[in-house]
């Protein structure tokens, strides 16, 4: 049993789930400076949001599998269904329960929210079924980048603000831009580490489309807008230089960069992408206090 538990959290891939959180905290506290924050609307959301990127992680793994992009060879974390750990079968029913259980709380959010959290909520679950499975898979044609920059940018921090305030407030592209950058920053470091063999497996993801050269840019790009939001929004708002606080991490993200400058091997990446996972969540985190404060 205990085992088997051990399984499926590998599966679940928990060092990733950070990539769904930020986005939520960040667009509470959005709604916290309208005054308007629903605490138990805040619980449903964090759950929502990380069970929906727990079945994009089981989908991902299984589909991946089946097309052979997780072929011999791996350079990335151990994937459960490559390495016979659980069977396609077992991995496509736990994708259903975990899609199953976040519809479940999203009726509670739909009620909360109308119709627009349905198409919401529904598009998520497509999207992260679709970027790897399906006939035409979106992460296999480049499309990855984008999508993550919306749904774990525009999408949730939007659905977020709008959640607590009952409106789509432009003010929430001030949290929506980093949090996509970042997040989207996570999977460039991804798909950079996998480029020779997801090139080989014929999954043409923006990385392999840009080479490593234009791939290194792309993430640099990425941080850099995430780093000038808060000083963009300083200088609009005239406000307080509480919002600058997301800057104590560019020491992280010079870490990070100077790693991908140097790194060609794809194994030693890993700790690259943990360590973009964290910034992502930490900046969040300070962004979110910098706007309360």
């Amino acid at each position: 049993m205990a085992a088997q538990i051990k399984i499926w959290l590998l599966a679940f891939r928990p060092k990733t789930l950070w990539a769904a959180v930020a986005p939520v905290l960040v667009g509470t506290a959005l709604a916290a400076r309208e005054g308007s924050v629903r605490p138990l609307v805040t619980v449903a959301i964090l759950a929502a949001a990380v069970l929906i990127q727990v079945g994009a992680n089981l989908a991902n793994d299984v589909y991946d599998y089946l097309k052979g992009a997780d072929a011999q060879g791996r350079l990335g974390p151990a994937r459960v269904t490559a390495r016979g750990l659980l069977a396609p079968a077992q991995v496509k029913a736990g994708m259903v329960l975990v899609f199953g259980l976040a519809i479940m709380i999203g009726f509670y959010l739909a009620w909360v929210g109308g119709w627009p959290i349905v198409v919401i909520g529904l598009a998520s679950i497509a999207v992260a079924i679709a970027y790897t499975g399906g006939p035409w898979p979106l992460g296999y044609h480049g499309l990855g980048d984008l999508l993550v920059f919306l749904f774990f940018g525009i999408v949730a921090v939007f659905g977020t603000v709008y959640l607590h305030t009952d409106l789509f407030l432009p003010a929430s592209l001030w949290g929506a831009i980093p949090m996509g950058a970042l997040a989207t920053a996570i999977l460039v470091v991804n798909n950079y580490r996998d480029i020779d063999t997801d090139r080989r497996a014929g999954k043409r993801t923006l990385a392999v489309r840009l080479g490593r050269r234009g791939t290194r840019v792309e993430y640099i790009g990425l941080l850099v807008l995430a780093y000038l939001i808060p000083i963009i929004y300083l200088v609009a708002h005239q406000g307080s230089p509480y919002i600058l606080l997301p800057l104590l991490t560019i020491p992280l993200a010079w870490m990070n960069i100077r790693s991908l400058l140097t790194t060609v091997e794809g194994g030693p990446l890993n700790t690259t992408l943990a360590r973009t996972a964290g910034l992502q969540i930490l900046y969040g985190c300070l962004f979110s206090l910098g706007l309360l404060l």
